[in-house]
């Protein structure tokens, strides 16, 4: 943190000479800030630095251009920089080198813009190319992902001011309460509850390095909503729910890792998926749900077994998506299991998962 001070004093400087009123005060408290949160988050830098150093609503655009010149190396900001969603520059993981000096501070917002860019090109880079340190990075940006799950229309109701329902009840009482004077007309809405979710995922030795990721997926997913399970098989099926109910997110990753007894072991799909149609999807565990595979589809069972699975995991749930690293692969099993599955999205990278993560809300009344 003592070398980052330098690199957020430099930026109270950048912001002074464009005529915001930054004194060394205001600094001193960015740099606190700065140092509860998370310093190598852009995201986390912004928040700190626009609570602390911009007091007046019309300094926030000129804030906005320091910050992306600075840190970003741009000259300009674009309009959706200001909202600094999720899955923006945000992601970057900033890392400054060690030798760094109070006399290198002009080199550090270059740096800080590489990284930036270095971090958005991963999203784009298959999870099997990637280093040991650039997926860390990745299981950091899963973290942030933000997932809306699906949702139904139920058939109770609710009272709303506006709604295709008339509500009848309510209208009459408040006409017996005028004393017969006619009432407004009051409406009716159609209730809205989640959708159970349910992952199945592949953790055998061809899907080993895709397997974790979407393990950090999966633990995501359940930090966004309740009904979510989550299911691992290999060459036997293993539910670990119960073990990604942890606020640490690699505290869950290990524990889910130590639950499943044949990780990067054999294949054996059909079984599996058969195993939980007949013990967990008859339970009514996905029945008007969603559920989500992620498999490669080198299953070494038989190949009716895994259609025979297919089809009944289609004909339990309301959805069946398969996520597949290998897209363009022509596998057995993917063949047999195709015609029953509604959605096929790829899994190779993190731009796969964010497109499965803003899939699943159109999914609610498809």
């Amino acid at each position: 943190m003592a070398e980052f001070a330098g690199v957020l004093a430099g930026f109270g400087r950048a912001l002074r000479a464009e005529g915001l009123a930054v004194g060394t005060g205001d600094v001193l408290v960015y740099c606190q800030a700065a140092a509860r949160l998370d310093p190598a988050d852009l995201v986390d830098v912004y928040w700190a630095g626009r609570v602390t150093l911009v007091r007046r609503r019309e300094d926030i655009a000129c804030y906005d251009t320091v910050f992306r010149a600075y840190f970003l190396g741009a000259e300009a900001a674009s309009p959706e920089f200001a909202t600094l969603t999720a899955t923006l520059e945000s992601d970057a993981v900033l890392s400054l080198p060690e030798s760094a000096s109070p006399g290198e501070e002009q080199e550090t917002p270059h740096a800080a813009g590489l990284a930036a860019s270095t971090a958005d090109s991963l999203r784009y880079k298959a999870f099997g190319a990637c280093t040991p340190e650039e997926l860390a990075a990745i299981r950091r940006m899963t973290v942030r992902l933000r997932l809306t799950p699906p949702r139904r229309r139920t058939r109770r109701s609710r009272p709303a001011r506006t709604g295709p329902i008339p509500d009848l009840r309510r209208t009459v009482r408040e006409t017996l309460r005028l004393f017969g004077e006619p009432a407004r007309l009051h409406r009716r809405r159609r209730r809205v509850r989640p959708r159970p979710l349910t992952l199945i995922l592949d953790v055998s030795g061809s899907m080993a390095d895709y397997s974790r990721a979407l393990l950090q997926f999966a633990y995501s997913a359940g930090r966004a909503a309740t009904h979510v399970e989550v299911f691992c098989f290999g060459t036997r099926l293993s539910r670990i729910t119960d073990e990604l109910r942890t606020r640490d997110a690699d505290e869950a990753l290990d524990r889910a890792a130590k639950a499943v007894f044949d990780w990067d072991g054999g294949t054996r799909i059909g079984a599996s998926l058969a195993e939980f149609v007949g013990t967990w999807g008859r339970r009514g565990r996905c029945r008007g749900g969603i559920v989500v595979v992620c498999s490669d589809g080198l299953d070494r069972g038989d190949p009716d077994v895994l259609a025979r699975a297919a089809e009944g995991l289609s004909r339990l749930c309301h959805r069946l998506v398969w996520t597949n690293p290998h897209p363009g692969g022509d596998s057995l099993g993917m063949s047999v299991v195709r015609p029953h599955v509604d959605v096929l999205v790829s899994g190779q990278d993190l731009r796969g998962l964010e497109e499965l993560a803003a899939l699943l809300p159109a999914l609610e009344r498809s």
